[in-house]
């Protein structure tokens, strides 16, 4: 297993059968529903998909969370992926 260098920033996920994912390296909630977690880590923003999604556990002081639910992806959101992915959507609801 890679050893982290000092100072480098580390995120860890455990998914258990698709129905807890637990998260360590988060910084902030920015928006969570039933369907749709958006979460600023330590590594970039990170969006959880699924159907029925609930908080089980949060500690930001920690950098903790556990989000129980069907999920169905987890993405890492970067500038260009969201600059187009806009530009689609904004294509689309002209």
């Amino acid at each position: 297993m890679l050893e982290p260098n000092k100072g480098q920033k580390r995120q860890e996920m455990k998914m258990m059968n698709r129905k807890l994912l637990e998260l360590t390296g988060v910084l902030n909630v920015d928006s969570f529903d039933s369907e749709e977690f958006l979460l600023e880590t330590d590594l970039g923003f990170l969006t959880v998909r699924g159907q029925n999604l609930h908080m089980k556990h949060l500690s930001l002081e920690q950098g903790q969370v556990a989000i129980e639910g069907l999920i169905h992806s987890l993405a890492y959101l970067d500038g260009s992926s969201q600059t187009k992915s806009k530009g689609l959507f904004g294509k689309l609801f002209k």
